[in-house]
């Protein structure tokens, strides 16, 4: 059997990540996808599968508790959090955690005391999503909704800042244009292989 492990995917936005985990979740029901706490209202016909929403007092009672491996404030001011709750059993139970982060969970969860130093209790792994240049990220991020050129120029200063992090991830994969399953089968060979 495989020790369970947590695998972080991690890629500046545009570059596809949402479709490997969609991807990833309807064909792979034995791995673990954490839900995220946050305290954005939630959306209409939106379930719990994968928010577990709360208030802000909830939210700060959990920072107060050190039960979050990580969290930010994103998107207008709500906050969202990595849950050790949702993570910590399922891989001492031997399951392939699978969690999709920014740079900054990326830096916050491999500095965690679980995952940190040679002795830590759990095994960590990080997939950076590349994509083939910084034009093809830049056309699908226009693509998606247009935006004015100060939003433009924030979003590629956003791309170079977080594309510097790729050589710090144990694992660089390009996702290619038109070859998506491709990508897809490198990232479950990730998943399975043993580190």
């Amino acid at each position: 059997m495989i020790p369970g492990k947590l695998v972080l995917i991690i890629g500046p936005s545009g570059v596809g990540k949402s479709v490997i985990l969609k991807t990833l979740r309807k064909k792979h029901p034995e791995l673990h996808f954490p839900r995220s706490a946050t305290t954005r209202a939630r959306r209409r016909n939106e379930g719990a599968d994968l928010y577990n929403f709360v208030t802000e007092s909830e939210f700060d009672a959990l920072q107060e508790a050190n039960t979050l491996l990580e969290w930010a404030v994103v998107h207008g001011g709500a906050r969202y959090g990595t849950l050790a709750e949702e993570i910590i059993p399922p891989i001492e139970q031997g399951t392939v955690v699978v969690r999709e982060v920014d740079v900054q969970g990326f830096d916050s969860i491999r500095n965690h005391k679980y995952f940190r130093g040679e002795n830590a209790p759990y095994v960590l792994q990080s997939i950076f999503i590349l994509p083939e240049s910084e034009e093809q990220l830049i056309r699908h991020i226009t693509h998606r909704a247009p935006m004015a050129e100060a939003e433009l120029k924030h979003r590629i200063a956003s791309m170079k800042k977080e594309l510097a992090y790729a050589e710090e991830c144990d694992v660089q994969i390009v996702n290619r244009e038109g070859a998506l399953k491709e990508t897809i089968a490198q990232v479950e060979r990730v998943l399975v292989s043993s580190f």
